[in-house]
């Protein structure tokens, strides 16, 4: 499974005073389906659809949709770097319009200086599922797309990607005990697959698996 980023250039500020207390909030688009977008990619509007049926269910129903200020280096939710909770989104056409609340976290208190200061953020969805180009040379995200999350908090969206393709979706990630971890599995993948004799590829499999679980 590939790691899969899109990013939105600008999100809306909002700020509403519950009980004496001023809660700061992002909204905006997070998700487009059925659109290529500037990295050449597509996402059927009713993949997207599904996925966030279930990403709602899972997480932002459960208080559990949480996304991270800058450019994680991996698909997992790392809590040290948490800035905001993702609370609410939902179809319109084909876009998926957001809302996230800034929390009092150290990096929430960054993201929030950098609002107060009306510095202009952008959003970036982050999710794991497989590509295949059509005959127009779009890559169509496959129906097995899943979100770590809609949104991550970025503060130049309009940058050029090639840094960021490079280092974040160069890479394949695979399910280790619920857990995803980046796949070293390729190249022992390619050297059971030249063991044509069936008795060598037998008793090199368990050889072979051990040394990828020992890279893990």
């Amino acid at each position: 499974m590939k790691l899969i980023r899109e990013e939105i250039e600008s999100v809306e500020v909002i700020v509403e005073q519950r009980n004496g207390q001023k809660h700061l909030y992002i909204e905006g688009i997070f998700l487009q389906g059925d659109i290529k977008n500037r990295n050449g990619r597509m996402y059927p509007c009713e993949t997207l659809a599904k996925e966030v049926g279930r990403y709602n269910e899972q997480f932002v129903q459960k208080g559990r949709a949480l996304g991270e200020l800058g450019h994680p280096d991996g698909p997992s939710i790392n809590l040290d770097r948490v800035s905001h909770k993702i609370t609410s989104l939902r179809q319109e056409g084909t876009n998926f319009i957001g809302r996230a609340q800034i929390l009092s976290t150290p990096m929430g208190q960054i993201a929030k200086s950098l609002l107060d200061e009306g510095v202009k953020l952008g959003v970036s969805s982050r999710g794991m599922g497989s590509l295949r180009e059509d005959r127009n040379g779009i890559k169509v995200v496959g129906e097995d797309f899943m979100l770590a999350t809609a949104a991550d908090i970025v503060a130049d969206p309009s940058a050029p990607d090639a840094f960021v393709n490079g280092i974040m979706e160069g890479k394949e990630w695979v399910w280790d005990g619920g857990i995803l971890r980046e796949k070293l599995a390729e190249k022992t993948y390619k050297q059971i697959n030249t063991l044509v004799d069936q008795k060598r590829l037998e008793e090199n499999k368990l050889r072979l698996f051990n040394n990828f679980l020992s890279n893990l």
